[in-house]
């Protein structure tokens, strides 16, 4: 099998071990997190308008808006129609006229999505435009002082975190229900994803974030887990840094490196952010 190292120069293998935790959600009883360490204590960050290539080479400052963005149930799109409802065309580009929701959704293969209009999804802002070039509904969340994932659709504001549900089922007859958050690579797209010219969570020029993902995304991840799990997530990832650390002898680590440290390094470190730091 090809890997994907190989497909796609520059970004890492998708292949590589992770380190994952997991414990039980405080607020929610059968309920327990499965969480990549590796991902989330990576020195990712969004780099559009800043180096990023865009998925599609054609359309490099359209950056991943290019296939207009699908919706995970009612409660998202009405998110959005409410935040549509605030934008004016200073804001908006694209604005139609009207924010009946037939004028910025379309369906693809039975499902609800925001409309691609000339190569790009409705609410991103083109380069040039006064407001900024970018995701209106991202841009009137900075406006307004808010997260930007009470304006955005889920699928924009989650990645490239990806929360994933499973059953499982224990030996004894009883069951819970598992919550993993994790990286959403290119798998993440399904089987076009591995189609994308570029895509920036396996790229080392996106790994250059002064903190790591837990905290940089702390707001979308309180979201997607609760202020209990998320406090709980955070100790585990301080946890986890501390582990790094005394492998490669940083941040004020007793002892020299050790060598076997270092060897798990690819384990406890996104081979992306390790490529990052090497350059």
């Amino acid at each position: 099998m090809e890997q994907d190292s190989e497909r796609h120069p520059g970004e890492t293998d998708l292949a590589t071990a992770r380190t994952w935790v997991e414990f039980d959600d405080p607020a929610q009883e059968g309920q327990r997190f499965r969480c990549d360490l590796t991902w989330l204590t990576s020195s990712w960050t969004c780099i559009f308008g800043n180096g990023c290539h865009g998925i599609d080479s054609d359309q490099p400052d359209f950056g991943c808006c290019v296939l207009g963005a699908h919706f995970t149930d009612f409660d998202d799109v009405k998110r959005v129609k409410a935040i549509a409802d605030e934008l004016g065309e200073d804001e908006w580009q694209l604005h139609p006229g009207t924010t009946r929701r037939s004028a910025w959704t379309e369906k693809e293969d039975g499902e609800l999505k925001t409309k691609v209009v000339d190569g790009a999804c409705i609410f991103f802002n083109r380069p040039g435009f006064p407001a900024g070039a970018g995701c209106a509904l991202h841009q009137h969340a900075i406006l307004t002082g808010v997260e930007p994932h009470t304006t955005k659709p889920d699928v924009c504001w989650q990645l490239p975190i990806r929360r994933t549900y499973r059953d499982v089922e224990l030996p004894d007859g009883t069951s819970y229900l598992e919550v993993s958050i994790g990286e959403y690579d290119r798998r993440g797209w399904g089987a076009g994803g591995h189609e994308l010219d570029w895509y920036c969570s396996g790229s080392p020029d996106a790994h250059t974030a002064p903190d790591p993902v837990y905290v940089s995304e702390r707001a979308g991840l309180i979201e997607l887990m609760g202020a209990d799990g998320y406090e709980q997530l955070a100790e585990r990832c301080e946890a986890h840094l501390a582990l790094v650390a005394t492998a490669t002898g940083t941040k004020g680590a007793a002892g020299p490196p050790s060598p076997a440290g270092r060897d798990l390094l690819p384990l406890l470190v996104h081979p992306a952010t390790l490529a990052a730091r090497e350059r």
